[in-house]
């Protein structure tokens, strides 16, 4: 297959900034690593930065729609593309391409970035640190981008595209369907005058679950099929599994998840207090040591905890002790927690309405499951030409 670098493909390849932008509560965005993920720019939690140091950060390049961002470290390689009318700045270790419009297109060399073909260069790059791998730019330059005429190009991005956007829509359902879920948790149990409903009762999350407990500390290894979930996995309300990790095959008994438990993250200042709730049946599946399992005592019990956890993140992450970047959630201290207990009737009905929400959002989560797996096989096969991109239709 015929290749070309970034240099042949870009009339622009800026290196951000080296120095820490100075962070205001707003003004100008700034891009930062952990807001590129997925191939995507994720801007619901947005940093700043003033005037005069987003003009510093421009100096050389303004972002523009449709410019790609790659980042140097932390995670290294990681893709996005910056939409329509954002107006922003790059934080640091990362750099700007924009593709030369007349032999690449832009979404083109988004997918082939994220391909395993050139995912591999980058994870080969000697880099610059002991602790932390680091894209050098003479490294990045030099990757090898598998290259086919622009009409090709934009056959392949469409094709890939289409699949993206279906990804994208499923999991937009899937949001509004938790919002659903958690505007009705909020107007049955949280709003409503208490007095009304004798049989209520308050209660500790001790008093309704039969475990509360950290996860094991693995050792890492690509050979099993145990599943380690990690901090990574539990974000915006959901479970994703695509950043877990699998690790030696050992007895864990108690800590083997199931269905309705509750996932807390449990460390560190900015993850802390995040909550997921699994609406599946897990198999060979646990979670590592800085994440707190917390089980319902029962059926009914699971929607109700859940929704509850994932409306009472903030309050959870105030448990906190130590201090800033040491932060753990004592286990004592989840446990304590106090909610108000509705009567088995209220739990009934609340159950009926939210478990078919939930098994919606399932069916979405493995639709997009199965359409990345479909996206990540084709992308070679398209630019390589073992596919014919014009037989396909979406």
């Amino acid at each position: 297959m015929e290749t070309k670098t970034i240099w042949e493909l870009c009339d622009i390849v800026v290196d951000c900034p080296h120095s820490t932008p100075k962070w205001t509560t707003s003004g100008k965005i700034v891009i930062r690593n952990n807001n590129i993920k997925k191939g995507r720019i994720d801007f619901s939690s947005p940093s700043y930065t003033d005037d005069e140091h987003f003009n510093l950060r421009v100096k050389r390049a303004i972002p523009r729609s449709g410019d790609i961002i790659i980042t140097r470290e932390a995670p290294m390689g990681e893709v996005g593309m910056i939409p329509e009318r954002i107006e922003c700045c790059l934080g640091q270790r990362m750099v700007l391409l924009r593709t030369n419009p007349d032999i690449c297109d832009n979404y083109y060399l988004l997918y082939s970035l994220q391909s395993k073909f050139v995912q591999h260069q980058i994870s080969w790059s000697e880099g610059t640190g002991t602790t932390v791998s680091n894209l050098r730019i003479p490294h990045l330059e030099q990757l090898k981008i598998p290259y086919v005429p622009l009409k090709k190009q934009r056959l392949v991005a469409s094709v890939l595209k289409s699949i993206e956007e279906k990804i994208i829509l499923n999991e937009q359902i899937n949001n509004n369907l938790l919002q659903q879920a958690s505007s009705i948790f909020k107007a049955w149990f949280i709003d409503p005058d208490i007095s009304e409903h004798e049989d209520w009762q308050m209660v500790t999350l001790e008093d309704i679950t039969s475990l509360v407990t950290r996860g094991i500390a693995p050792k890492y290894s690509d050979e099993s099929d145990q599943i380690v979930i990690n901090q990574k996995c539990i974000r915006d309300h959901m479970l994703d599994l695509s950043p877990a990790r699998k690790h030696l095959p050992k007895k864990i008994n108690e800590k083997w998840l199931k269905k309705g438990d509750l996932l807390i993250n449990s460390t560190g200042q900015g993850t802390l207090g995040r909550a997921a709730q699994i609406w599946f049946d897990p198999v060979n599946m646990t979670v590592d040591s800085h994440v707190t399992i917390v089980r319902p005592k029962n059926e009914k019990l699971i929607y109700y905890i859940g929704i509850w956890g994932i409306l009472h993140e903030r309050e959870i992450e105030s448990l906190h002790t130590g201090s800033t970047g040491q932060t753990e959630l004592p286990r004592d201290r989840v446990k304590g927690l106090e909610l108000l207990l509705p009567d088995e009737n209220a739990l009934d009905q609340f159950n009926s309405v939210v478990k078919p929400i939930t098994e919606f959002i399932i069916s979405n989560q493995n639709e997009n499951i199965r359409l990345a797996d479909l996206r990540d096989s084709l992308l070679p096969k398209l630019m390589s030409g073992e596919i014919d991109v014009s037989d396909i239709n979406f």
